[in-house]
């Protein structure tokens, strides 16, 4: 087990060896933001990645405090599904109702990989691997819509 201050550091690690990671990647290069994720310039929608001990996940996240503008957006989402599953020959987990860690209640697109442990340090090169290759996928696919879904 790790201390509050020992995760909080491995935490830090990881998330600069990630960025760090991804400095170096050819298909990342050239660009101005390696990531979108916050700055989708679509209300309530954000990519994000996420790293547990249960594994790596890459998100497209609905997260309206409003229900029926939620509901409504994922709904939006839904008529681009083919769009945002190009490339993902698994298809992606579609969750209208993923509660976070808070309680609050979001929904959710995402594609993950099991079986890997944020706190094994030997899995972070398949966390980077995949969260990288994956969100540059989703990134792309999403960018491809988002002006049908700004208001």
């Amino acid at each position: 087990m790790y201390s509050k201050d020992e995760l909080k550091n491995l935490k830090l690690e990881f998330w600069e060896s990630f960025a760090a990671f991804c400095e170096v990647q050819p298909y990342l290069k050239g660009r101005r933001k390696i990531w979108t994720l916050y700055n989708t310039k679509v209300k309530g929608v954000e990519l994000k990645f996420d790293a547990t001990r249960d594994g790596a996940f890459v998100i497209l996240e609905v997260n309206h405090r409003i229900e029926e503008e939620r509901l409504e957006m994922f709904e939006r989402l839904t008529w681009y599904k083919e769009t945002l599953e190009k490339d993902f020959p698994e298809g992606l987990i579609w969750d209208i109702c993923f509660v976070r860690d808070t309680g609050k209640q979001v929904a959710r697109i995402y594609t993950e990989k099991r079986g890997i442990d944020f706190h094994r340090r030997g899995d972070w090169g398949m966390f980077f691997t995949f969260m990288a290759s994956q969100m540059f996928l989703l990134e792309r696919n999403f960018m491809s819509i988002a002006e049908y879904l700004r208001e």
